[in-house]
């Protein structure tokens, strides 16, 4: 049997160095290894060494040399294209970092309209009294390990249990009939529940398709109405209860909104309440998580001292007797 006269190379795999990649970048920036060398505060030798290096370690060579021009190949243009923004988005990220070193800040994860309907509204409080501590907010519908995750504090929305084990209940919720007070001016009167027939009624989507949401649906504000059968005149669906709020506002239909999150709308008077006799209780409140990691933090302290006290006016508003708020 005969053999190969020479045997495939073998690809490596390990990653290469940060700084060959910075000389690859200046030579592709300059096409000149002199220019290069003196940006990089480095012999010509050195710089060549370094370009030498990530071609052994590509496999390729990168660079075309001439006599007196540098001309980047095919490979070496490919690499360009991709490492270029890769070590430019790293060393905006050191910059980021060095310029928030040593500056007081607190992270906190919520859900997007818990932030925008009833956090953000309030911030500015916090802000003026507090102008040396940043603030940085994490919205998102997934519940984040504080044990593990570079957070102080979250603010979650469920009824008591294992979710929320350990947290501080800030305030709980009424659901209420809201809408734009010019709506009800361009419509007959509401007098009782059977003339909501006559309106566009809003609703989240998925309010069907858990126990936990099935608190939030029109459904069940009918039935506790005694009119199980009631049907408006169409339905408006949306998936976060920040939309439903929006579209009641713009007159789009009547909305059964959560008091804690409308209290500001109808304290200015952008939503009115309808038939306020008909509020409903609902099983879910609101709660503070500390991270084992924050709870000696000055800055975090400051803030859910805050917070706490704001919560305290929403329970006011909500008629909740306590002030104080209770352990999960």
């Amino acid at each position: 049997m005969s053999t190969l006269a020479s045997a495939s190379p073998v690809l490596r795999t390990r990653p290469v160095g940060v700084g060959h990649w910075r000389a690859f970048l200046c030579v592709a920036r300059h096409l000149n290894f002199r220019a290069a060398a003196e940006e990089l505060a480095l012999t010509q030798s050195a710089v060549s060494r370094q370009i030498q290096a990530l071609e052994d370690e590509v496999g390729i060579a990168l660079f075309l040399r001439h006599t007196r021009a540098v001309e980047l190949t095919s490979a070496g243009a490919q690499l360009l294209r991709t490492v270029g923004p890769a070590v430019e988005r790293m060393d905006a990220a050191v910059r980021q970092v060095r310029q928030t070193a040593g500056r007081k800040s607190v992270a906190i994860t919520t859900w997007s309209s818990f932030a925008s309907m009833w956090l953000i509204p309030r911030m500015e409080a916090f802000q003026q009294a507090h102008p040396d501590i940043d603030i940085r907010i994490d919205a998102s519908d997934s519940h984040t390990d504080l044990d593990t995750a570079d957070l102080d504090l979250a603010l979650r929305y469920s009824a008591p249990g294992p979710r929320v084990h350990g947290g501080e209940r800030l305030f709980g919720e009424q659901l209420a009939v809201v809408a734009s007070p010019w709506l009800l001016k361009s419509a007959a009167p509401v007098r009782q529940s059977s003339d909501l027939e006559q309106f566009t009624l809003i609703e989240a989507g998925d309010a069907h398709r858990s126990t936990h949401l099935q608190w939030l649906s029109w459904r069940r504000w009918f039935d506790a109405q005694g009119c199980p059968l009631l049907q408006p005149q169409r339905w408006l669906y949306f998936n976060y209860a920040h939309q439903i709020v929006q579209a009641a506002l713009a007159g789009q239909g009547l909305a059964l909104a959560r008091l804690p999150l409308v209290a500001d709308a109808l304290a200015s008077g952008d939503l009115v309440e309808v038939l306020p006799g008909t509020r409903l209780d609902s099983p879910l409140a609101y709660w503070l998580l500390l991270g084992p990691r924050s709870r000696q933090r000055p800055e975090a302290q400051a803030f859910t001292a805050w917070l706490r006290q704001e919560a305290g006016a929403t329970r006011r508003f909500l008629g909740e007797g306590s002030e104080n708020a209770d352990q999960a």
